[in-house]
């Protein structure tokens, strides 16, 4: 169809325009991988985010997480693939709106695509199984995504704290694990240069071993977020 033509288009123009702008920020890493023939669009950001910045979320999260909400998609039970505790940050507050705005400033994206600052909390034994941030648009809940900014392209991950053990975001088919480490910035581009999914961000919040983790994420869409 010619809207998909056109929003793979689109989302191509973003990969590549916030591409191109981390490429060129002094303090924005690269990470490469050598045995990947594809492109991969994954950056970190060593601080990102002050200690006290981050313990000002901690606090923020902790008042207000609940049990993690999970699209559904395939059958069975999957009452043990997403077990960490969130919430949605209040994205006027003055803590929350400061973090938002470097984010989308160094992204380059307009603020209306990006979704709500999301809080993360995994305590000993919780995890998040491998999945994709972006949308199956098999699955039944694309009928309700696809109209409020359509596919998610990039994804911003900002690790709060450093639990005493586990708890790594792990990319499987990258063979590549990041350890967390406070204000940190890890982020990538969910769809490949084409403007279609990429398979290969698949990964994953590993068990938490020891201690607490804590992260926010920011999903950004492809059209403005409703």
């Amino acid at each position: 169809m010619i809207s998909d033509f056109l929003h793979r288009r689109e989302l191509a123009r973003i990969g590549r325009e916030v591409g191109e702008r981390l490429d060129a920020h002094p303090r924005v890493q690269r990470i490469t991988f050598d045995d990947v023939k594809v492109p991969m669009q994954v950056y970190c950001y060593q601080d990102f985010m002050t200690a006290p910045e981050c313990a000002d979320l901690i606090r923020m999260i902790d008042a207000d997480a609940i049990p993690s909400e999970l699209y559904r998609a395939g059958t069975g039970d999957q009452s043990d693939f997403r077990t960490s505790y969130s919430c949605n940050l209040d994205r006027w507050h003055p803590d929350v709106l400061r973090i938002d705005d470097r984010i989308c400033g160094l992204t380059g994206i307009d603020p209306r695509r990006g979704e709500t600052l999301q809080g993360q909390r995994y305590a000993i034994g919780q995890q998040f199984k491998p999945h994709h941030d972006y949308f199956h648009t098999s699955q039944p809940y694309w009928q309700k995504e696809k109209l409020a900014g359509g596919q998610r392209s990039w994804t911003a991950m900002v690790f709060l704290n450093e639990p005493k053990g586990g708890g790594e975001t792990e990319f499987p088919q990258l063979s590549f694990k990041m350890l967390p480490r406070t204000g940190m910035l890890l982020i990538w581009n969910n769809m490949g240069p084409d403007g279609r999914p990429n398979p290969y961000m698949l990964h994953s919040g590993n068990p938490v071993t020891a201690g607490t983790k804590y992260i926010i994420t920011k999903w950004y869409r492809r059209g403005f977020w409703t």
